[in-house]
């Protein structure tokens, strides 16, 4: 059974840091490209970022470029994002799954950017 578990969320200042981690298992992690999708209030989901299954290519979106460093462990099953500079609009709730999106979503980890 595939499982998905988001960690690492809080509360931060503008400007503050977190890294959120997403521990995978029922699967051969190593072999699937994984992403970091996030949903704010009252909006629909946002893609992030995304890995390749081996950790060598990274793509973020315009909003996380330049903050934000996706990365991986395949060892320890584990997908990461990195976020810098955080700002109130990163507020929202951040998600893993692959590339397709067609795993069960786990809980997320909520981020909450406020001073």
């Amino acid at each position: 059974e595939v499982q998905l578990v988001e960690s690492g969320g809080g509360l931060v200042q503008p400007g503050g840091s977190l890294r959120l981690s997403c521990a995978a298992s029922g699967f051969t992690f190593g072999s699937y490209d994984m992403v970091w999708v996030r949903q704010a209030p009252g909006k629909g989901a946002e893609w992030v970022s995304g890995i390749d299954s081996g950790g060598r290519s990274t793509h973020y979106a315009d909003s996380a470029k330049g903050r934000f460093t996706i990365s991986r462990d395949n060892a320890k099953n584990t997908l990461y994002l990195q976020m810098n500079s955080l700002k109130p609009e990163d507020t929202a709730v951040y998600f893993c799954n692959n590339l397709g999106g067609n795993w069960p979503w786990g809980q997320g980890t909520q981020v909450t950017v406020s001073s």
